[in-house]
């Protein structure tokens, strides 16, 4: 039964909420079918130029892709990229998949993501559709669900919510960033609400895991918590997708060595950056 819904502002460019995707998984793992996700795009960029005129060149970006990777574990293809690239087209398909394939949204999420950190670019319509293919989506299909008015207007309506921080979050600012009408939710940042009785807590920005498990551990004290997994395999056989060592060693709660040492002995690994994406042989 749903006992927290948890309102997910991201955007498939960021590298912090791609970096803390092991802490929602863990969240996953723990709580199961007591969470609900309600994703939103925030747009971090509509345009190539919008990243250029901030002074953000594709040097900048190697250069703190380099320093998030080294400092969270995910992996990042560091190499200089040709250009800047929009999240727009990227955000704009995620919520067309929302409202007409709920179930392949979060799998296109994710594989938009991983292309993108492996090093394509997130506004190139190549990329996009391989991201469909590979979350089992029509790229046709999706191209025609992106153009569908219904899919701008709900777009529109996340950019609007991202903008609207809750008071709360107001406090942390230097959790916000700004835009031309104020300040907006940087990604990922949470709004954590009880069913129950609607209680909603902000959860502003890139956070530590123990920020979300002390705010469940408030909001849902009766919740029961998952047993932790008891193998490398047993979580990328719940997941289904390919994960990185950093994502099985916090769901797993063991050392990053550890998870990599388990899922070598039962997984086979696509290298990017440092690090890469483990599979169940015939996974």
């Amino acid at each position: 039964m749903t006992a927290v819904r948890i309102t997910e502002f991201t955007d498939p460019a960021c590298p912090w909420a791609y970096s803390a995707e092991p802490f929602r998984r863990r969240l996953d793992w723990l709580y199961g079918d007591a969470l609900e996700w309600d994703v939103r795009m925030v747009v971090l960029s509509d345009s190539p130029e919008h990243y250029l005129e901030m002074g953000f060149t594709p040097e900048k970006l190697s250069a703190a892709y380099r320093r998030i990777a080294h400092d969270h574990g995910m992996p990042i293809d560091t190499a200089v990229r040709p250009r800047m690239s929009a999240s727009l087209p990227a955000c704009r398909a995620v919520v067309a998949a929302r409202l007409n394939a709920p179930e392949r949204m979060r799998p296109l999420l994710r594989r938009l993501r991983v292309r993108t950190m492996r090093g394509e670019l997130l506004d190139e319509q190549a990329t996009i559709d391989g991201a469909a293919r590979d979350a089992g989506i029509d790229p046709v299909e999706l191209a025609g669900w992106a153009a569908e008015q219904a899919t701008e207007d709900a777009l529109r309506e996340d950019m609007a919510a991202a903008r609207r921080p809750l008071p709360a979050a107001l406090v942390l600012d230097e959790r916000l960033a700004n835009w031309s009408g104020g300040r907006r939710y940087t990604c990922p940042s949470y709004e954590m609400t009880r069913i129950e009785d609607g209680v909603r807590i902000a959860v502003p920005g890139f956070q530590p895991f123990a920020a979300y498990d002390v705010i469940m551990a408030n909001l849902v004290p009766g919740v029961r918590r998952a047993a932790p997994a008891a193998s490398a395999e047993e979580v990328l056989g719940w997941t289904g997708t390919p994960l990185a060592t950093k994502e099985v060693a916090v769901v797993r709660d063991i050392p990053f060595e550890e998870a990599r040492e388990e899922l070598g002995r039962v997984a086979v690994e696509e290298h990017v950056g440092s690090d890469g994406f483990w599979t169940l042989p015939g996974g």
